[in-house]
């Protein structure tokens, strides 16, 4: 059977190239007899794949030397609780509510302080991204939750938020190596792996080295930052398999133009699938059309019984997983780096003929 098109909002397609690779080297990587999935993380071989990983990331993202970066595991809803407790140390922090990530971002900070939601999109289904000023923020707050995509609901920040001097940390994790980012404007960015970098498995942390040290005395020695920085990410052992597949697609975006060239990748398949569903008459995008996300497209056609007949017909013709997030219904398109343009210039091909049919 060839390839699919692969639409799923993650784990995501990955670049074939990166797979083919992985292939060639499953029972021997790099003349060593013996599997990545099989070495020791201790092991020199293994140390050089960790080290260059952390390296090309560095370069991808453009990342300074007074930031750590961290390999862990948990999922990005780990980084939910471990934000809080490594940073919290007044007792306050503020959130945005942009979408359920975020919900449920600002519901388990509520268990270690005084979170504060500041502002929220809620009351349109989470369609746009609210305003955020200095002026809202507490002066006491320790430091300003965002989620920069929404997965779910197809949106994204426009720009980085303003929140004056105060500490911003934000949850990356379907957007992360999508285009440049410039990382001093944050204190902490998080992103699980499983969306635009590598399978399920690895959480990767963005950390200003000055926010290191602060863990409440209470934070499980897991989810306390320094300590993960002071190894290296190797307290324990890491996801290393994971960590070796991220390290082949920063090696292929890095080829392929690095992050410059994503975005001007992204943003021409966003515009191919955004234009026509301006167009349609059938099918209506979700989300305003200021915050809609490069790499989330969702949309509806307003008949729940035809939203799952477009998802059942589309699956049969090699584009799979557009079914919407259960809690939205509808449809979504995630059209990470990894999806060629050649996947959205078919997906597009089949909503005109289903559009046709279906009239």
């Amino acid at each position: 059977m060839s390839r699919i098109y692969n639409f799923s909002a993650g784990p995501s397609m990955l670049p074939l190239e990166v797979l083919e690779q992985a292939a060639a080297e499953m029972t021997d990587y790099n003349g060593s007899g013996m599997s990545v999935m099989e070495m020791s993380h201790r092991s020199p071989v293994y140390d050089a794949i960790i080290k260059q990983t952390e390296a090309d990331f560095r370069k991808l993202m453009n990342i300074p030397d007074n930031y750590k970066v961290l390999f862990l595991q948990g999922g990005a809803s780990t980084q939910f609780a471990a934000v809080p407790l490594n940073l919290m140390k007044t007792g306050k922090a503020d959130y945005v509510v942009s979408g359920q990530f975020s919900k449920k971002a600002f519901k388990e900070a509520q268990k270690y302080g005084d979170a504060k939601c500041i502002a929220s999109s809620e009351d349109r289904t989470f369609a746009y991204i609210p305003d955020v000023t200095p002026d809202m923020v507490r002066p006491d707050a320790d430091y300003v939750h965002v989620c920069y995509n929404n997965t779910i609901f197809g949106t994204k920040y426009p720009e980085v938020p303003n929140v004056g001097d105060k500490v911003l940390v934000a949850d990356m994790s379907s957007c992360i190596t999508s285009e440049p980012v410039d990382v001093t404007k944050f204190g902490v960015i998080y992103a699980g792996a499983q969306k635009n970098m590598a399978p399920a498995g690895l959480t990767v942390v963005i950390i200003r080295e000055d926010l290191l040290g602060n863990a409440r005395p209470e934070t499980p020695t897991m989810l306390d930052y320094k300590t993960m920085a002071d190894n290296d990410s190797m307290y324990n052992t890491p996801p290393c398999y994971t960590i070796y597949i991220a390290g082949l697609v920063y090696k292929w975006a890095l080829k392929n133009g690095g992050l410059t060239a994503m975005k001007e990748r992204n943003e021409k398949k966003a515009k191919l699938l955004y234009d026509y569903l301006d167009s349609s008459k059938l099918f209506k995008p979700t989300a305003d059309k200021k915050y809609r996300s490069m790499m989330n497209v969702c949309f509806v056609t307003g008949d729940a019984d035809l939203d799952k007949k477009f998802c059942s017909e589309a699956a049969a013709a090699g584009l799979s997983n557009l079914k919407g997030h259960r809690s939205v219904g509808g449809m979504r398109a995630s059209i990470y780096n990894a999806m060629p343009y050649e996947g959205v210039e078919a997906l597009v091909a089949f909503m005109k003929k289903f559009e046709t049919e279906n009239a």
